[in-house]
């Protein structure tokens, strides 16, 4: 079975040195959602508007990879101006 090392970067980087079995990129995938999902939750209560944070997968044998990239940023709804309204 491939390895694949699952990498953090939040502004400190954490390097996976033992990576995980799984039987295929699909499973990798579904193995780095869930671990993302509860990274995030762990340290959520540390994050604001600015902050970027990555999960990187890479596969040991091909270095091929992917990202779980989340950016945190005022909506683009919340930058235009209410919407004008005229007294009846």
């Amino acid at each position: 079975m491939p390895k694949y090392f699952f990498n953090v970067h939040d502004g400190l980087d954490i390097a996976d040195d033992d990576g995980v079995e799984c039987a295929d990129l699909e499973a990798a995938l579904c193995t780095a959602v869930r671990y993302a999902g509860s990274l995030l939750k762990e340290s959520g209560h540390r994050m604001n508007l600015g902050d970027t944070w990555s999960l990187e997968v890479i596969e040991e044998a091909t270095s091929s990879s992917f990202c779980i990239d989340l950016h945190i940023r005022p909506s683009l709804a919340s930058a235009l101006p209410a919407p004008h309204r005229s007294a009846a």
